[in-house]
């Protein structure tokens, strides 16, 4: 029976098979949770450092939140930018924000690698510069790119840290973004960081077919499917 139950955990990071000694866990067990709380808080509280970020050419803004306290408290303080932001104004076809969200820890981790891996693929497309956000929500994206003056924004964003992953990112596409867009108007790629989730280079692929869908439809949200985007199969 041990065996088996080695095999299934084995499988998944997943909390299975845990055992019991009397009415609770085992101690192991129950230290291996508290460690997990302990780095999930660790993860929402890490500071982001747009320095460890290989983007020289980023524009830096900041949400109304004054710090990490206020962010927390007041959701809707990171949705929108500081008084008195400006940026330069033109005419693009997307715009990428990274954001600190609830884990700066996996935008250090894997927002330059899986953007770089997009980028690579947007031959002929006008890109807007490069934001980094700090205390800022997903929904920070909608003023910026309305600011930059781009057709779409892609919000790459430290998503909220669970007891088995503390350093997922999140990809927020949202087609004619502006101030008030709805949740049901964007597409999510979740769980970003390779190795126990997905992939640069898949996250690139499924995220530039939506992008490409999104501008040939004139739409995002509920009413674009990845599967739909997606070439027919062999």
């Amino acid at each position: 029976m041990t065996d088996a139950l080695d095999a299934l955990r084995a499988a998944t990071r997943a909390r299975v098979a845990l055992g019991r000694a009397g009415d609770s866990l085992p101690t192991a067990r129950l230290l291996e949770l508290r460690a997990a709380h302990a780095a999930a808080r660790d993860a929402v509280h890490h500071p982001l450092d747009p320095a460890l970020l290989d983007l020289p050419q980023a524009l830096r803004v900041h949400s109304a939140a004054a710090d990490r306290a206020e962010y927390l408290q007041r959701p809707d303080l990171g949705r929108v930018l500081a008084p008195g932001t400006e940026l330069p104004r033109g005419e693009h076809d997307v715009a990428f924000v990274v954001a600190d969200g609830l884990s700066p820890l996996a935008v250090h981790t894997h927002a330059v690698p899986v953007l770089r891996a997009v980028l690579a693929r947007l031959e002929g497309w006008d890109v807007a510069p490069v934001v980094v956000a700090e205390q800022a929500r997903v929904a920070l994206g909608d003023e910026v790119a309305v600011a930059l003056g781009a057709r779409m924004v892609v919000v790459l964003v430290g998503e909220r840290p669970g007891m088995s992953s503390t350093d997922s990112l999140g990809l927020y596409l949202t087609f004619a973004p502006r101030t008030g867009t709805p949740d049901s108007a964007r597409n999510c790629l979740s769980n970003v960081r390779p190795p126990h989730g997905t992939g640069y280079e898949a996250a690139a692929t499924t995220l530039v077919m939506l992008m490409t869908e999104a501008r040939r439809r004139g739409l995002s949200g509920v009413a674009l499917k990845a599967d739909a985007a997606l070439p027919p199969g062999p």
